[in-house]
């Protein structure tokens, strides 16, 4: 997986909603140009930053390679002097969890910038002529975090894209892996012999609570993600809360709370009264573990 950034200005608002990037092959003068040639360097499955209005608000990840299409008719005006024919790259994006805006955070962006063919200057603006730019890992690393995007929805994306082109697994396999991602199949099927009910709201009705993994999806191993002991059967406002590391639990089943969780959300969702705590089974706590660890936003900044 390779990590990408892109410089949208006229065609932001085409390109997201379409569900695209789209650049000439070549400058007017038929000349080459490296952020052009980068939208066939593109593979399924990298992950690729949208900067617009000197924000980062949208994560997109690729799902197929880049093919030969004439320019969009919805760019209306937009890059007259570009040639008609140019690459299209399928795209599929989503909102960043966390906007962020890349000039506030240059003390750790800037040392990670590449030297050459950097899509930022020092002052955190975008470079001019810039479309589409390689990043290092570490920097896109960095800019998940930032964005609080590291287990988000292009995470899952990523993987699962990455999981549909192995050619080392059963075409089975690959369904039921690609299934736990949603909680369904035989992760669920395991899961609802382990878990009853959701350790905070206390309800028991299947139909109306999610399967979700204590460590999450995009990171586990081929066998993690099946295993009935990585989950937990939550009501949905409470999954959404455990899967941002916003509550966790300790061995012995006891809910916590992090700091960074605003008070009036506590209360309207009843997380003061959660039910009666239940201790994990032994074959649960690494999984318990992993996500307090590493996930539980245990600091209040």
């Amino acid at each position: 997986m390779k990590y990408w950034w892109v410089n949208q200005n006229q065609t932001h608002e085409s390109e997201i909603g379409g569900g695209y990037l789209w650049s000439p092959k070549t400058k007017r003068d038929g000349g080459r140009n490296v952020f052009y040639d980068n939208m066939t360097a593109v593979e399924p499955g990298d992950i690729i930053f949208s900067f617009y209005n000197q924000h980062i608000s949208d994560i997109g990840v690729a799902i197929s390679p880049a093919y030969s299409s004439p320019k969009p008719v919805e760019f209306g005006s937009a890059g007259d002097y570009w040639n008609i024919q140019g690459w299209r790259l399928p795209v599929r994006f989503f909102s960043a969890d966390t906007v962020i805006r890349p000039a506030d955070h240059m003390e750790q962006i800037g040392p990670l910038l590449p030297s050459k063919y950097a899509p930022l200057q020092d002052s955190g603006r975008g470079n001019q002529g810039v479309y589409l730019a390689a990043l290092p890992v570490e920097l896109g690393r960095l800019l998940l975090k930032l964005c609080d995007s590291e287990n988000s929805i292009a995470m899952d994306e990523t993987t699962e894209i990455a999981t549909e082109q192995r050619t080392d697994i059963p075409p089975t396999t690959k369904m039921q892996i690609i299934q736990a991602r949603r909680g369904q199949g035989i992760f669920r099927d395991r899961l609802v012999h382990i878990e009853k009910c959701c350790r905070v709201t206390g309800l028991t009705a299947l139909d109306f609570l999610v399967a979700s993994h204590m460590k999450p999806w995009a990171r586990s191993t081929d066998l993690e993600k099946l295993d009935g002991h990585n989950g937990l059967l939550l009501a949905p406002h409470i999954d959404r809360l455990f899967d941002r590391g916003f509550i966790s639990f300790e061995d012995d089943g006891t809910l916590l709370v992090s700091p960074r969780l605003p008070q009036e959300v506590i209360a309207a969702w009843g997380i003061f009264t959660p039910c009666k705590a239940r201790r994990f089974q032994t074959d649960q706590l690494p999984f318990v573990a992993y996500h307090r660890g590493v996930l539980f936003k245990r600091d209040p900044f």
